[in-house]
Formats: structure tokens, sequence, C-alpha cells
């Protein structure tokens, strides 16, 4: 008789867990008053919704200035364009990370140069952004990920000692704080998105934050179809409709005040998490830096031993925790795996002249690889807004998962 959920057992947590996004009738009253005002777009830009958030976003993180528009991957693309970063670039990014990362610097003229991560924290890996840097360089884009931020001293001492600008992404790391510096603080810019599945969502939308009062006022003028926000020098962008409407900017801020007590939450759970899950067998914890002085997760990166979990991989283990009602993924393929990284389709004569460099099947990045296509899992984060017991099923159904695994074996492999 089969044991796994998967193979037709019962589940451990039949019930699941709580829904995302969390929404209550502040938000409602928040946009039906922006409905009645009659002020649903983003011109003149910023609109009031937007202004409140961008003020308070930037606040909560450590910054002077807060840029909102469209989403987060059209934030990576403004920044470096904001920094003059264009045609003849190179910028540095991650091999393990949403497309968007390495898709923002061909969107500029650039040409993203990617490397591999490290083996402990899955993020960009230092030395090889240093050995990657050519005349050419431009920018580095570390990317924070999981529960984990980019190693921001040594990657802010190689920029700093070649004289690179950089852009943080930071779509995982709404309140991270790393020596009580905030995520998207460091450098000249850190972008950060809202869409659906982040821990401060309107649906959709991102946020760049800077403490340079000149790379504020260019990006504004970026996304708001060139128009100058200096009234004295007049300076003008090549610029788009990147705008975000009040409607979204309102769900921003009311998402914004509960955000505080919703990382508490998050933060005493993941402990907890690593504590139990390391007893598990094939499991190993990666536990936070300690220069991480606020940890605020998108979700929880762990690692499998495929041989532990009778040869398998994680994808289909995911697929049973899934079927045991825990909340579960595996990560993103690696960049030389991925399929919605296709340069070639762009036509971008960056793309074209760099033909061979961005061919994925031409990359080979071992540590991406071994992560994003054998041995990571995320657990979502809903999983660490159930209390104890919450944190206590998911360990016993990772536990439960393991110890049956060889249920898994005539199960076909498949992406979360």
């Amino acid at each position: 008789m089969a044991e796994l959920a998967i193979a037709g057992g019962a589940p451990v947590r039949p019930q699941g867990y709580p829904a995302w996004p969390v929404w209550d009738e502040r938000d409602v009253e928040a946009v039906a008053s922006t409905v009645r005002s009659g002020n649903w777009g983003g011109f003149p830009e910023p609109g009031p919704n937007a202004a409140r958030f961008e003020e308070a976003f930037a606040a909560y993180q450590g910054a002077r200035h807060g840029i909102l528009m469209a989403n987060g991957t059209v934030t990576m693309e403004v920044a470096l364009k904001a920094l003059g970063i264009g045609w003849g670039d190179e910028v540095i990014v991650p091999a393990l990370t949403f497309a968007a990362t390495a898709y923002a610097p061909m969107a500029a003229g650039a040409v993203p140069v990617i490397v591999d991560v490290t083996p402990t924290t899955w993020t960009i890996d230092p030395e090889l952004v240093e050995a990657a840097i050519t005349p050419r360089t431009a920018a580095v884009m570390p990317v924070h990920l999981g529960h984990q931020m980019a190693d921001m001293d040594r990657i802010m001492e190689i920029a700093r000692a070649h004289g690179l600008a950089v852009v943080e992404d930071c779509a995982h790391a709404h309140g991270q704080r790393w020596r009580d510096v905030g995520a998207g603080c460091f450098a000249e810019f850190g972008s950060f998105s809202h869409q659906s599945s982040k821990i401060l969502t309107a649906g959709e939308g991102g946020t760049l934050l800077t403490n340079d009062d000149a790379l504020a006022r260019r990006a504004h003028s970026l996304i708001d179809c060139g128009r100058a926000k200096d009234p004295e020098e007049k300076e003008f962008t090549f610029g788009a409709n990147y705008r975000l409407g009040e409607l979204h900017a309102a769900l921003l801020i009311t998402q914004l005040e509960r955000f505080p007590e919703q990382q508490a939450e998050r933060a005493e759970a993941g402990e907890l998490f690593e504590k139990l899950a390391a007893e598990v067998p094939g499991v190993r914890i990666m536990p936070r830096d300690p220069r991480i002085t606020r940890w605020s997760f998108y979700n929880y990166l762990f690692a499998i031993d495929p041989d532990a979990f009778a040869g398998t991989t994680n994808e289909v283990v995911a697929a049973a925790l899934e079927a045991e009602g825990v909340p579960a993924e595996v990560q993103y393929p690696p960049m030389s795996r991925y399929e919605l990284f296709q340069p070639s389709l762009s036509r971008l004569p960056v793309a074209v002249e760099h033909a061979e460099r961005l061919d994925p099947a031409r990359m080979h990045f071992p540590v991406a690889e071994a992560a994003g296509l054998r041995e990571s899992i995320y657990l979502m984060e809903s999983t660490f807004r159930a209390g104890r017991r919450g944190i206590e099923d998911a360990v016993e159904a990772l536990a439960k998962v393991q110890a049956h695994a060889d249920e898994l074996r005539s199960l076909p492999p498949r992406r979360a």
C-alpha cells in the first residue's frame, strides 16, 4: 500500500497553507477610494499614491528615493539606461536567476556576461565576477535569491576597485538588511518586483531605489516618456511610458502597512524550519549569511541529495511535497538550460554580434546546473505563515517523502 500522497496515500497536510496575497477591507477601500477620485493613471508622474508608496518604501529600506514603475523587469532596464550603459558595454549577471536579469542588459543594448554562483548560497560568485571583468565591463547585477543575499561586502569591494556600477536585483529581498544596510541601498540602484507571487505585491509593478538625486531624476524621466524632471536644467531622456497606475499603487500602500508583521513571522518560522529540517536525511540546509541582520525572504531554498531520494530529481520531490499539501517548486533553471532565455530570438544587434557568447548551448555553469536541475527546492512563503504546526507539517512531509522515496521511482519527472 502506498504511503506517499502522490502515489495514492494520505497527505500530511490536507488543509493546505494560507492563501496569498493577504487582503482585507483596507485594500478594498484603498482601491475604491482611488476609483472614486477619478485619478487612475500614472500621469502626471508620480501620482499621489505612487509618490506616497515611493517615499514609504524607500524609507523602510533606507534609501533616499524610490521610483515606482510597471514591473520588476523594466526596473533593471531603466537602471542601466539611467547609468548610461548600452551599446558596447558588458554587464555581469549570475547563472541562477529569473531570465529578466539577463534580459535587462540586452534591452539596454549591453551584453550580459553570465557567471556561476557559489555552492553555499547559490548567489553570484564574487571571485568569478572579478575574473570576468574586461575593459568593456560597466556594471554588476548581483541577485539576492530565495532567503539569501549576495555577498555585498565583496561585490562592493570589487566594483569600487574597478569603477563599476552595481544594480542589485532585489526581487526576492523586500525588507532584507545586510550589516543593517537595506537591500537595494548599497550602490547606484536596487530593483524590486511587485509581481503576484512577491512578498510585497500589487499583482504587478516594480520599484527602483537609489540614494543619488540625479539618478532618481533620470529614472523618473525614463519611465515618463523622457519628460524632464528638473525644472531648471530641463534634462530630457529618451524614455518610454513605464509608469504604474494609481490602482496598483494604492494596493502597495496597504500591503506595505502589514509587511513588517509578515516579515517577522516568516523570519521566526524560517529559523524553526532550519533547525528541524537539518535532521532530515538527504537534505542540505543553507543557513542565511550571518551578515543578514534583518531576514525577510521570498521563498526558502534548500538542497536535496538525489541519491538520498532514490535517485529522483528535485522536480519529482517538489511534486511529492505538493501532493502532501506543502507548496513547493524547483529553483530557476541555469541560464545554460533555461527555455525562457532565448537571446537569439531578440534580433537585437547585440544578440547578432555576440551570438556565440550568448548561445546557451555553449555555456556551462557546474554549480548552477547542479542546483537548478537536480538539487534545489523552494518552499513557498505561505509555509512560513502557518505557525509552528505549519513548519512541523512541512518537515514531516519532507521526511516522509525521503523515507518512502522508492515510491517515486515510477513517477515521470516534471517541473513544478
